[in-house]
């Protein structure tokens, strides 16, 4: 199997050398193979988001390096490396065009970086593709092609988006806390549908979450971030098994502390 990313002895520091120095990632290594749904948990300030925005290259890191899909993208800005990356955001208003329908959000997602604009519209051949598309979501979206998105449900938004960050099958795709901001039953059903759309195009994936349960149920490996290190890497068998229980007893003989994050807990 392929190394999809590989991630080694990274480091980053924020404001260094001033009285606001916080150092946010330390000498982090992570390989993800081909296909490996990874779900990244930790308290506030463990280095999740750190880390998930040093591989989409929303800013430099001080050393180490960074390779998605064979591609060394460690000096390249984000949009240099955007081709190789599919990205969902916590707040269900970002990567939709609000004004402009369904259809045709999903022909823009789909045309990226190919001929730009959408002058000769969206085909009746795509409109039946975006149809298939959508129904893998269970939302009923299909039927409502022509809909302004924003008239969706955030829930309904974020979806949509998940769908459009991967029209193109990206090297890795991003999940940053893409169900935070919905409620319970409603992230179910996203979370659901990135299962069904992850497993369908086999892509290697990386979710960033502070939901334990979230964390445990979903992906075929875990990983656990404390004060910008790994603290541990969970994945087969044992990642089965996993309790939220059992998650916290191993995270405090890996860091000798207690796990504090009562949003995480109560997840």
């Amino acid at each position: 199997m392929n190394n999809m990313l590989e991630i080694k002895n990274i480091y980053k520091t924020f404001n260094p050398g001033t009285i606001n120095e916080k150092v946010a990632l330390v000498d982090v290594s992570l390989t993800l193979k081909e296909g490996d749904f990874v779900t990244v948990i930790g308290g506030n300030g463990a280095g999740k988001s750190t880390m998930l925005n040093a591989v989409a290259g929303v800013w430099p890191i001080d050393t180490g390096s960074i390779v998605i899909g064979g591609t060394d993208v460690t000096g390249l800005p984000d949009y240099s490396r955007a081709y190789l990356i599919g990205r969902v955001f916590q707040d269900p208003m970002t990567g939709t065009a609000a004004t402009m329908q369904i259809d045709e959000n999903m022909a823009l997602a789909a045309r990226r970086g190919k001929r730009r604009g959408l002058g000769w519209g969206v085909t009746g051949k795509e409109r039946d593709e975006y149809r298939e598309k959508l129904k893998i979501l269970e939302l009923g979206l299909e039927d409502r092609l022509t809909a302004k998105v924003g008239l969706l449900s955030g829930g309904q938004r974020q979806a949509l988006t998940l769908l459009m960050a991967t029209l193109q099958k990206p090297r890795i795709l991003l999940l940053d806390e893409h169900t935070a901001a919905l409620d319970p039953k409603t992230a179910e059903k996203v979370l659901n549908a990135t299962e069904k759309v992850v497993g369908r195009d086999h892509l290697t994936t990386m979710m960033i979450t502070h939901n334990m349960k979230d964390a445990i149920q979903h992906g075929n490996r875990l990983i656990m971030m404390n004060e910008g290190r790994i603290v541990l890497d969970i994945s087969g068998e044992e990642k089965k098994k996993l309790t939220v229980e059992d998650l916290l007893h191993k995270f405090s003989v890996a860091t000798e502390e207690e796990f504090s994050n009562d949003q995480a807990l109560l997840g």
